[in-house]
């Protein structure tokens, strides 16, 4: 029975939290599950991740391709790339994993697309959730400003979108996935920068890892509830450090996402004994910019101490965000600096204001002395130049003079690897 969303059908699973699923075992689930629903005919729309989510995106495509065969009118594959880049042609390569310019070759008959999030023809306007519902949805937190919902076109002109896509702790959303590839997966940039400020003003450091229903949930559940198309998802977990599943769910985008969400929290989630004064983010080179990489920050942040520091490891990152330019202008600060004073950047993309606090962590502003104080330093030792690094009010540190295997070696260092997937929690009743 279905908790979160009572009367919607409880989703298909297999696996679970101590599983590894085999090749065999994920085929004839694919396969079950899609036999069971009235594709003959059906325009399909299937929404993937981009390459910033790490999972086996071409494995459950190419059974999806299989179990579907002839039976529906078309399929059209597209990428929901949020703010993100556009994907060329290497990139959806590795992602689907065909040979470059050549994806029909590998999927006969379907064709794929990015998100193209900066063209206005891309969308489709749904209408606008009044300022009353969004300040109910939001528990307050935003009053007075209606919500315009645009999403991209294919979404809506289609009979069914299916969302592939893996489960994991967000900082926006609390878990992500599901209905979060709609907005801001395929959105427009209200719903974005609207949800994405709620997240702010609730911090990544309370929000990251919340399985139930978040305020930003509630936003994105609302104006999904907008798209007339029938809405499934295939959600994977996958195992930590691999690129094996330990679990599938298949159903209503909501019902499927919250069979993921309970196992993602035991499968994501590494408990340590205690917070240390230093934590070192070894960045993976699937985050090219620090507004992707900023993820090895929000799920350290828990078990940095207080007045410690985070140092983010990435001399692949030469870049904030060519995507966001405006990140260079208003800095990383905490949500306090912000609240404090909204008259001087209630002007500026909430989206960006959102990351900046999301890379900053915790904090406070004091208005009448203009003194910012934050919790924990945050480091950049990447390809970033030093003015540039600390024009954005964060610290400078040479790559080339961090000794990773001294950093190891000390008790009171903890050095992650991969940083960006798996939360890290102080196990209840620890030492804070």
């Amino acid at each position: 029975m279905t908790r979160l969303y009572p009367g919607v059908a409880e989703a298909e699973s297999v696996g679970g939290p101590e599983r590894t699923l085999t090749d065999e075992e994920i085929r004839d689930f694919v396969h079950r599950c899609l036999s069971t629903h009235d594709l003959d005919g059906r325009h399909i729309t299937l929404i993937v991740p981009d390459g910033t989510r790490h999972a086996p995106v071409a494995q459950l495509s190419k059974h999806i391709r299989d179990a579907l065969g002839s039976r529906p009118a078309s399929v059209r594959v597209v990428i929901a790339l949020g703010t993100h880049d556009y994907m060329g042609d290497e990139a959806i390569a590795r992602l689907m994993g065909c040979e470059p310019g050549r994806f029909e070759q590998t999927y006969p008959g379907w064709s794929i697309h990015n998100h193209r999030w900066r063209d206005e023809d891309t969308f489709a306007d749904l209408g606008t959730i009044p300022a009353a519902r969004i300040e109910e949805l939001t528990s307050g937190r935003l009053r007075d400003r209606p919500m315009r919902v645009l999403v991209n076109r294919m979404a809506v002109e289609t009979d069914i979108c299916l969302i592939l896509g893996p489960v994991l702790p967000h900082e926006v959303v609390g878990i992500s996935g599901g209905n979060k590839y709609f907005y801001p997966g395929l959105s427009g940039h209200d719903v974005i920068d609207m949800s994405h400020w709620v997240g702010a003003l609730i911090t990544s450091h309370e929000m990251i890892g919340a399985t139930g229903i978040t305020p930003v949930r509630q936003m994105i559940d609302a104006a999904t509830e907008l798209i007339p198309a029938t809405k499934l998802l295939l959600g994977m977990i996958v195992a930590p450090g691999s690129d094996s599943l330990n679990f599938l769910a298949f159903g209503d985008s909501r019902t499927a996402w919250e069979a993921c969400a309970e196992v993602s929290s035991q499968v994501h989630v590494r408990h340590v004994d205690r917070t240390y004064p230093r934590v070192v983010s070894l960045i993976p080179t699937m985050y090219e910019d620090m507004w992707t990489g900023a993820k090895g920050f929000y799920k350290l942040e828990p078990v940095v101490a207080d007045g410690g520091e985070l140092i983010i490891y990435a001399p692949h990152i030469t870049e904030v965000s060519v995507m966001h330019p405006g990140i260079l202008e208003i800095g990383y600060h905490n949500r306090q600096y912000y609240v404090e004073q909204w008259d001087r950047f209630k002007n500026h993309p909430w989206g960006e204001l959102a990351h900046s606090t999301h890379l900053r962590g915790l904090g406070d502003y004091d208005p009448v002395t203009g003194v910012e104080t934050n919790r924990v330093t945050v480091t950049l030792a990447t390809g970033i130049p030093r003015e540039v690094v600390e024009s954005l009010g964060l610290r400078h540190l040479d790559p080339e003079e961090v000794d990773l295997l001294a950093l190891e070696a000390d008790p009171d260092t903890l050095v992650v690897p991969n940083a960006g997937e798996l939360l890290h929690r102080v196990r209840s009743g620890a030492q804070g």
